[in-house]
């Protein structure tokens, strides 16, 4: 696991700057607030305002984060003001909390921004229980979000906004058919409320003054996942990480006793660890926010082991109210978000190697955006098979079958990468057996999502006649290499019209 969040692919060093540039934002926020003379509290409530401002805004383009990070406070800064007025009303606060739960779920249905104010919104809400906010704290509050928000912004967009010399990210989104429960963001918002109606209940049961850690393990469950498989698999995630970080709380931050310089520093490289290890590890991620936790309660002068006991029994509930949920309340299972993801690859790989062709035919065209979405839709397609190629999944089959998919999949992804690099040399020249072998790369794409496998492997020339054209031209030989994959993969997927292509 130590491996994986180490030796994984940072292709322009972007974890690595998006880690950095929040350690510099998130601590310049802080400074600012100590140095306006605000408290603790105040001073802790912009802190995670600036984190969220820096973590949770993924629009593609610089533009479309600016304004979502604009919208932030329009969102928050009422939500604190409910959730502090409704303190002394439980059952009132309690509902409140559930329906900006579901509210938070449903806003993903439009897209990176409304999933960036739902997850603003709930943890408005989720601080004023951590810090025990009431109305009379609300002015110092909003003043110390505000210059929060603006100082993270003011590093992100100015200071350090690496984004302007890069182009957008495709915007890649699965096809989400149907309405009202049939939609899957409604679907999963009556389940998320479920869950957390349930951690609620449960978590009071536990403890009046910290229930609120079982929500907040249900609601971050769900966030970015799209099925019950993967919810599962998250959830179990968030355990492991959990256990392991209040294992470290214990060891560093109970001694500390709240020290200020110390705690900080600490605080800093938890930052960097959530922000360098979210894309590739979600249980390191969690032990990097469960020893943040742990030092700010240190901070605030109330850790003890005691309490980080009650955290894991938390997370636990909370994890049990999003299992219950995703298995018993309108369940959407893992092929009905894989199927889409496999196609909507295989697409990018057909329309790839028709790029590529097309401009080693002297045209202009251009397979690099291509495969910069085909890149993105495999970490999607990475993400939806997680579940079946857990350890911890027994049903051998068809980890061995998700695992030829992927494999075959990354293949495909190579291929086409090297497909692109030889259409991009000048001195490459034009073959008349190209338009035929992407003719025939585009004709397995289009069999694998709409006929089964066996006629894909029958309507396959001959592989003598590839071996001797590839020697002759680079370009034919990662064609006819990316169509043997293709043909291949028919095999693990079994594709037949109608069935979904990975079944799970």
């Amino acid at each position: 696991m130590l491996k994986r969040v180490f030796v994984a692919p940072d292709p322009g060093r972007m974890r690595l700057r998006s880690a950095t540039r929040a350690v510099v934002g998130i601590g310049l926020a802080v400074a600012v607030c100590g140095l306006t003379g605000h408290s603790l509290v105040a001073a802790i409530t912009g802190g995670l305002a600036a984190l969220l401002a820096l973590f949770t805004v993924t629009d593609p383009t610089v533009r479309g984060q600016a304004v979502t990070t604009a919208l932030l406070p329009a969102v928050g800064l009422p939500v604190f003001a409910l959730a502090a007025e409704l303190h002394a009303h439980p059952l009132a606060r309690d509902l409140a909390f559930l329906a900006i739960v579901g509210a938070g779920v449903y806003a993903r249905r439009w897209g990176p921004r409304g999933h960036s104010l739902g997850v603003f919104a709930f943890m408005a809400f989720f601080i004023t229980q951590f810090l025990h906010t009431v109305p009379g704290q609300l002015p110092e509050l909003y003043a110390a979000v505000l210059l929060s928000v603006l100082t993270a912004a003011a590093v992100r967009f100015g200071a350090w906004c690496y984004e302007r010399r890069l182009p957008p990210p495709p915007l890649v989104s699965a096809p989400a058919p149907g309405r009202g429960l049939r939609r899957a963001t409604t679907r999963q918002a009556v389940q998320a409320m479920t869950g957390a109606a349930f951690a609620l209940a449960i978590g009071q049961l536990l403890s009046q003054e910290r229930w609120y850690w079982a929500v907040g393990a249900t609601w971050w469950i769900f966030v970015n996942t799209t099925s019950r498989g993967e919810t599962l698999v998250r959830g179990f995630r968030r355990v492991l990480g959990t256990v392991i970080g209040i294992v470290c709380g214990v060891a560093v931050a109970i001694p500390l006793h709240g020290a200020p310089v110390p705690s900080a520093v600490l605080i800093a490289l938890c930052v960097f660890g959530i922000f360098y290890t979210a894309a590739v590890s979600y249980t390191w991620m969690m032990l990097a926010v469960t020893v943040m936790a742990s030092l700010l309660y240190g901070l605030l002068g109330v850790l003890n082991t005691d309490l980080l006991a009650l955290r894991l029994f938390e997370t636990g509930v909370g994890l049990a109210g999003s299992a219950l949920a995703v298995l018993l309340v309108l369940p959407v299972t893992t092929h009905t978000t894989t199927d889409s993801w496999v196609r909507h690859a295989l697409h990018s790989v057909r329309a790839s190697a028709a790029a590529a062709a097309a401009r080693l035919a002297g045209e202009d065209a251009d397979p690099t955006p291509h495969i910069t979405e085909l890149e993105h839709t495999l970490a999607r397609v990475r993400l939806s098979l997680a579940p079946l190629v857990h350890p911890l999944n027994p049903r051998r089959a068809r980890k061995a079958r998700a695992r030829q998919i992927l494999g075959y999949l990354d293949d495909c992804a190579r291929e086409a990468r090297n497909l692109a690099l030889v259409a991009a040399d000048a001195e490459a020249s034009h073959d008349q057996r190209l338009a035929a072998a992407c003719e025939r790369v585009e004709a397995a794409v289009a069999a694998l999502v709409a006929t089964p496998a066996t006629e894909v492997a029958a309507a396959r020339p001959p592989a003598v006649e590839h071996k001797a054209a590839a020697a002759e031209h680079p370009a034919l030989a990662h064609l006819h290499e990316l169509e043997r994959v293709l043909v291949s993969l028919g095999r693990p997927l079994e594709a037949a019209p109608g069935s979904p292509l990975v079944d799970a």
